[in-house]
């Protein structure tokens, strides 16, 4: 049995392979340009498993030796303490320390997903992105508006109606300069605008067939986005053993300290999938308008009430992980009746869909 630690770049892969005693058999570079090459070196050490950090060249790496009979591992880079510490670090003691690590079992594994997960959430980013960009060019023209005692609430600005108010209200208050630059931040979002809603027709359709998307979709403030963001994160779910591996999954789980008798919980982590825990969090305000009667609602608003809506939210967004977690694991929809704590989940033969 052999195992191997890639330290992995752009134009070339440093290499090595040690035995089951630790040995090392074999260590170099291999230009990525001919990934023949790469087979025909490691083709001698087999049954061999090899180890790569997360990084953006994992998946060609992935889809070139898996077909091959190597086994693949892929390591959770934040979390490898002992290469990002080491006094001597280059690219042949990286993959030496990786391949030591995997013989010892010490490698901090994260998820390989599969080349049609990695598809569809190259469409759900994409989107966020365009999102995003729209935002900024939203908050420009905010920002020259307050320069001259104007306001606008943020959630009329994209409507066309915004458009008369800023001819009549704003152009005569604004300078030259002023009017150029919202001008062109309005032709952004004009180019924008239909890109977005060609990428919702599409999530729209990818999360009608997708059947953990449209259960996802009958808990109040899951729409489509959320729902497909959420099913392709989470799936599959059994790679969670425990409820609470989804929640530090998704960074919602406060950090924990315990030394010399005590204990001290800090703030949630920064580590973490912050695309999970953007849809939860973000969830929350959406299912507080579409369902305030559910227990969800109810613990919020008390929470809220103690401890302010910053805490709340955070914590019914923990809630909903556990919920969400219940529900991909027992197929079960979402339903409103019940007690706060365990009411939430129920059969449903046909799910309601909100938009």
């Amino acid at each position: 049995m052999y195992y191997g630690g890639i330290d992995a770049h752009l134009s070339y892969l440093t290499v090595a392979l040690v035995d089951k005693h630790g040995v090392v058999v074999w260590q170099g570079s291999l230009a990525t340009r001919s990934p023949e090459r790469i087979l025909e070196a490691l083709a001698p050490f087999r049954p061999l498993e090899v180890v790569v950090e997360t990084c953006p060249f994992w998946p060609w790496i992935h889809e070139l030796l898996t077909p091959a009979g190597i086994g693949f591992h892929l390591a959770h880079a934040q979390r490898l303490r002992a290469i990002a510490s080491s006094a001597q670090k280059n690219d042949q003691v990286d993959a030496l320390l990786l391949a030591r690590m995997l013989l010892a079992g010490l490698i901090p594994e994260a998820y390989a997903r599969s080349a049609a997960q990695r598809e569809g959430l190259r469409l759900l980013r994409h989107r966020a992105g365009l999102v995003r960009l729209r935002t900024l060019a939203a908050n420009r023209i905010h920002s020259q508006l307050h320069q001259s005692r104007l306001q606008l609430p943020r959630e009329k600005l994209l409507r066309k109606e915004a458009r008369a108010w800023l001819a009549s209200e704003a152009w005569p208050r604004l300078q030259p300069e002023q009017r150029s630059l919202i001008e062109s931040q309005l032709q952004l979002i004009d180019t924008l605008a239909p890109l977005i809603r060609g990428l919702d027709r599409r999530i729209q359709a990818q999360a009608q067939d997708s059947a953990s998307a449209q259960l996802l979709m009958t808990i109040p403030g899951i729409g489509f986005y959320r729902g497909l963001l959420l099913a392709t994160e989470l799936e599959p779910i059994a790679r969670f053993p425990r409820v609470e591996k989804l929640c530090s999954y998704a960074g919602l789980a406060p950090v924990t300290r315990s030394s010399g008798g005590h204990t001290r919980h800090g703030s949630i982590p920064a580590g973490a999938n912050r695309w999970v825990r953007g849809a939860l969090v973000s969830a929350i305000p959406s299912h507080l308008r579409a369902a305030p009667e559910s227990g969800l609602s109810r613990d919020y608003a008390l929470l809220k009430a103690r401890l302010g809506w910053r805490v709340a939210r955070v914590a019914a967004a923990r809630k909903l992980a556990r919920v969400i977690y219940a529900m991909l694991q027992r197929r079960e929809s979402w339903r409103a009746t019940g007690s706060p704590q365990e009411g939430t989940l129920g059969t449903s033969s046909r799910p309601d869909l909100p938009r």
